[in-house]
């Protein structure tokens, strides 16, 4: 045990860094992860050896698994039904053209541009097609905008573009099969039963010491996650589906919310971020820029040229729309599965894995760094957010000092 009691101690070292970083650089907490994961896995490597990090130990796996999930599900407890009936068109707009622009064009780019074969280029077009709900929802609660209309839309709008992804990649990769249809009608279930069994569940035996509501999520989260990656699925889908049917209960339960962020960006989320960091291979893009830069830019242009106009269209000023634009850029989560079931299933090399990967959690970090940089929508910030961010502290102290 003492091996892993020292790997748990580097890893919550280097969260601890990254957050400090975080605050003097004034960026989000994510994104310093993921950069703190790069470097690390790279000096560690060097002068250690590359396996000293521990990225494939299981219960690291597990753990940045554990975050993505829970994450992802807070970002479904977050969005407001009522928001959702009003914004739907413009939700459902931005998260289908931020799916099909990038698709078709980086396909296109892969096929013509990097000379990649078809399947290989349909693996890339789906890896960049998508939108990262952990680093939107991060970046949402950093500065409190998830406590907005419009954050609420962006994020309506990620999971639009991501279900997306999942689709095509099942289509056009992974034939449907009887476990796709049991793990379908799953969800349905799921979807119609957990908004009235849980309220009366934790109405009758929750508000105790022993975390009832905390344990039932849990378990629902990991039972449909189960059930997902039995059907050849990914964990975060129902994750997200479970988050917004209970939308109405663990979202308006604000105690609840502030335990589950306690625990997911205390514990899981920096075992998510800095390790997605980790896969990036440095070296490798030194020695072979071309390829992975080709896939970013194509992504970010692709993006940019789907997602600004209709932002325009559905009223976002010039500043708010391109803000829109860039949170809709980033990737991660889905964008790295996609890649590694393209590895998995031989439809991508190694060398195309690592351009991919690196284009997927390039695009996580760049375009979040300009947005908040240049095109940071100040007028919706809240009052003490924006008063204390001028001050020198960060946001995310301001949103979890709240009440």
């Amino acid at each position: 045990m003492t091996e892993t009691w020292a790997l748990a101690a580097l890893w919550l070292g280097l969260a601890l860094a990254a957050t400090l970083l975080s605050i003097w650089l004034r960026v989000a907490t994510a994104l310093s992860e993921i950069v703190v994961g790069a470097i690390a896995q790279l000096l560690i490597g060097a002068f250690v050896g590359g396996a000293a990090l521990g990225v494939g130990e299981s219960w690291v796996t597990f753990l940045a698994g554990t975050g993505a999930i829970v994450l992802t599900f807070l970002a479904g407890a977050e969005l407001d039904p009522r928001v959702l009936r009003a914004k739907w068109k413009e939700a459902s707009a931005i998260g289908l053209v931020s799916f099909a622009a990038p698709f078709l064009g980086c396909t296109a780019v892969a096929y013509w541009g990097l000379g990649w074969s078809v399947p290989s280029s349909w693996l890339a077009g789906i890896a960049m097609s998508t939108t990262s709900v952990a680093v939107v929802y991060a970046v949402m609660l950093e500065f409190g905008f998830n406590a907005t209309d419009y954050g609420k839309t962006v994020l309506a709008a990620c999971f639009i573009t991501d279900l997306a992804t999942v689709l095509a990649l099942g289509f056009i990769f992974a034939p449907f099969t009887y476990k796709t249809a049991i793990f379908f009608a799953a969800c349905g279930v799921a979807a119609i039963v957990l908004p009235w069994v849980t309220p009366r569940f934790f109405k009758r035996y929750g508000n105790r010491p022993s975390e009832l509501e905390v344990k039932f999520l849990m378990f629902q989260l990991f039972g449909l996650g189960a059930l997902a990656a039995w059907a050849d699925s990914e964990a975060v889908l129902p994750a997200y589906l479970t988050g917004m049917v209970l939308a109405g209960t663990v979202g308006k339960d604000h105690a609840l919310v502030r335990r589950l962020r306690t625990l997911t960006f205390g514990l899981l989320t920096p075992f998510y971020f800095i390790r997605a960091g980790s896969l990036v291979s440095l070296p490798a893009l030194v020695a072979a820029p071309t390829a992975f830069i080709v896939l970013l830019l194509a992504k970010m242009a692709t993006k940019s040229v789907g997602v600004y106009p209709v932002a325009r269209w559905y009223g976002s000023p010039r500043k708010e729309g391109a803000y829109t634009t860039l949170l809709m850029s980033t990737g991660l989560t889905f964008g790295t599965i996609s890649a590694l079931f393209g590895l998995s299933h031989q439809v991508i090399d190694q060398a195309q894995y690592s351009y991919l990967v690196a284009a997927v959690i390039g695009s996580a970090v760049i375009p979040t760094l300009i947005a908040n940089a240049f095109f940071l929508p100040r007028h919706l910030l809240p009052e003490r957010a924006e008063a204390e961010s001028a001050a020198g502290v960060t946001a995310a102290a301001t949103v979890r000092a709240e009440p």
